[in-house]
Order: structure tokens, then C-alpha cells, then sequence
């Protein structure tokens, strides 16, 4: 049974792309089947995953993306084909993470700008994904969704695909402000919808730089592990420092570990986040 965490949290600019891509790949690179799906219209994910050239010719031939599991169907494309039904096993791009040396498999649902458009008529959207994956539960170990940051019609859809919420937050004021949203989002999620379980497996303390640590940043760190402790949130003990591969490793659709340069305690950080990851949301023995 595959276990679905969505990287959410309602601010931008605070790495839930790059967490999302490279737990991805590290995941797989375990030996484990792992599903990513680009739930932000952005498409940051698919590009990461996938490669500019690659997503492009996907678009282009007018492939499947998270955009159709929404609307149900796949819309008339360029050779005078009418509207399709959709296919549950020919929408995820296989073996999309082929690159990066990974032992096991990654998938991936990419995403489309035109996902937005969704977004004017969200009525009976909200369950749309989490039926598709209901359909692909035996095929994966680990479903990975990395979300827009904004509360929105996605942000529901990734609830109710979602067994866990992992939060990317960055030591800064801004950071603390939107951690209230953040919990107000899950709680009335929780309220409405009293038979689903969703918990937050664990807050990731992403730096911002590569300074020294500042007083701003120790203090915006106090508020935001007092504020978890305070509701039983966990804070992961290993905090991603700022390192210029992880965008060389987005460039090369490849993890940060089969990078040129990479400093090792950058890699054995993530990997030691990548455990704790993993074991917060039961998946630690199947490593």
C-alpha cells in the first residue's frame, strides 16, 4: 500500500520543490517505488524531474498531466482525435527519474499551467486525485505531492490523496506568520472531514543561506519549534543548510548525492532527513 505525503505550506520560497524532488530521488535510489506528483501549476516539479526538453515534447504531444486526472478526461488534441478516457496506467511518466542512478522506480504525474484554470470551477474537483491513486495503490511504496502555496482548491485536492503533511519552513518572521494559516487550513480540513486521517508527519527547518547563523534566524527558529511543540508537532532533527547543488541537481534532474561537487555533509544531511522522513510516516522498514 502506497503512503501519501503532500510538502505543503501556505508561503512560498521555501524549498518544498527541491525537498520534494530530492526525497523523490533518494527514496528510489532505497530501492523503493516512489510516485511524484506536481500539484502546482508552476510545474517546478515536472521540470526538475523530468527536464525542460522532456516536459516540453510531453506538452507538445499533448500527454496526459495532473490537469486531466481533475476533469476526468484527456481534451481533443492537434490530429483531429476527439476528448479521451483516461487511462490510469498511462498517465504517470515512467522510470521519469532514469537519470539519476535510482535503484527502484520513479513515476511522475507532471503538472500544466492550464491546471489553474481549474481553479474557476471547483466544484467536485476536491476527490479527483485521491480516487486515481485509490486505482495505483499497489504500484508504489511512496506518493510525494508537492503543492502550490496558496490555499485553493489544490490545496484540498492534496488533502484528500494525503495520509501525511510534511512542512518545509524557512527560519525566517515571514515563516512564523504563515504557520497559523497553515494549521487553521488542516484543522477545518480535519473538522469537515472527521473520517479522514491526516496528520503532520514533520516540520523541516530549510535555511535560507549560507551565513552564519543570525540572530533573526535563531530567533524565527525558537518561534517555530516552540509553536509545533506547543501542538505536538514534530520538528525533523536534521536541518537543510543552503548549498548551490541542489539547483545543479534540479538542472541535472538528478539527486543532490550524484552531483558534481557536492559538499558530503550536504548529501549526508539530506539522507539522514530522507530517514527520518520516511520512518515518521511508517516506511522506515521497507528500506
Amino acid at each position: 500500500m502506497a503512503v501519501a505525503v503532500s510538502l505543503i505550506n501556505m508561503k512560498g520560497g521555501v524549498g518544498k520543490t527541491t525537498v520534494a524532488a530530492q526525497l523523490a530521488h533518494a527514496v528510489a535510489a532505497d530501492g523503493l517505488r516512489v510516485l511524484a506528483v506536481d500539484l502546482d501549476p508552476q510545474s517546478n516539479l515536472s521540470h526538475s524531474i523530468m527536464g525542460p526538453a522532456a516536459y516540453a515534447d510531453h506538452l507538445t504531444a499533448n500527454r496526459p498531466t495532473i490537469a486531466q486526472i481533475l476533469q476526468e478526461f484527456v481534451p481533443p488534441g492537434g490530429n483531429g482525435s476527439g476528448p479521451r478516457a483516461l487511462a490510469p496506467e498511462h498517465i504517470p511518466v515512467t522510470d521519469a527519474g532514469s537519470g539519476s542512478g535510482s535503484e527502484g522506480k520513479l513515476d511522475l504525474i507532471p503538472s500544466r499551467l492550464e491546471l489553474s484554470h481549474l481553479l474557476m470551477s471547483p466544484t467536485g474537483r476536491e476527490r479527483q486525485l485521491a480516487r486515481y491513486l485509490s486505482q495505483l495503490h499497489d504500484q508504489y511504496d511512496l506518493v510525494v505531492i508537492d503543492c502550490a502555496p496558496t490555499e485553493s482548491l489544490l490545496t484540498r485536492v492534496a488533502y484528500f490523496a494525503s495520509r501525511y503533511v510534511v512542512v518545509p519552513v524557512k527560519p525566517e518572521f515571514l515563516a512564523t506568520l504563515g504557520m497559523p494559516l497553515l494549521e487553521r487550513s488542516i484543522v477545518d480540513f480535519k473538522r469537515a472531514h472527521a473520517d479522514h486521517e491526516l496528520d503532520i508527519a514533520g516540520l523541516i527547518l530549510n535555511d535560507q543561506s549560507g551565513y552564519a547563523d543570525s540572530d533573526e534566524k535563531g530567533r524565527s527558529t525558537e518561534a517555530i519549534t516552540a509553536y509545533a511543540k506547543d501542538r505536538g508537532w514534530k520538528v525533523f532533527q536534521t536541518r537543510i543548510p543552503y548549498s548551490l547543488s541542489y539547483a545543479r541537481a534540479s538542472r541535472n534532474r538528478s539527486p543532490i548525492s550524484h552531483t558534481s561537487f557536492a559538499r558530503w555533509d550536504r548529501i549526508e544531511g539530506f539522507l539522514r532527513l530522507k530517514d527520518e522522513i520516511l520512518d515518521s510516516v511508517g516506511l522506515g522498514e521497507r528500506r
